[in-house]
């Protein structure tokens, strides 16, 4: 038998039992995560401060368009508003069987005149100063008796 496989054989047979004895090498340990410094205390508290300046610029938005909700009470209820000024407007104010017509500017409050209430027109238009969900009841109860009143 000629020895022609015995090159390319015996660097696979010299290599099994060094493998064997060679001792393994652990993983390197992840590195430890760096400390936070002062830009990183710096970014989240910048990140922090736009958040909180978002929120209240939006709560001034809503306020100055008049998108908040105002409650409803039994007691006094806004007829009607319309702007007079930059800052003033005039405002009707029903209390139960009177309607109070007030000047409003940001310092104070004037009553100007005092009237018996009345019966609102069913095609009022809904009032800018009242909220939108008032607009939207109103035309919900306005379908809702011309319903009534096909059947």
């Amino acid at each position: 038998m000629k020895v022609r496989y015995l090159p390319g054989l015996l660097p696979a047979v010299v290599a099994l039992p060094a493998n064997a004895i060679l001792p393994t090498v652990a993983p390197a340990a992840p590195a430890p995560m760096p400390a936070l410094g002062a830009a990183a205390l710096l970014q989240a508290g910048l990140g922090m401060v736009a958040v909180l300046a978002l929120i209240f610029l939006c709560a001034w938005a809503v306020r100055r368009l008049g998108l908040q909700r105002h409650a409803s009470g039994r007691l006094v209820k806004v007829v009607a508003s319309t702007m007079v000024g930059q800052r003033e407007r005039v405002v009707v104010v029903e209390i139960g069987a009177s309607w109070l017509v007030l000047g409003v500017t940001p310092g104070q409050i004037r009553s100007l005149h005092t009237m018996p209430a009345e019966e609102l027109p069913a095609d009022t238009a809904p009032v800018p100063g009242i909220a939108a969900a008032s607009a939207f009841s109103l035309k919900l109860r306005e379908s809702i008796t011309k319903l009534r009143r096909s059947d």
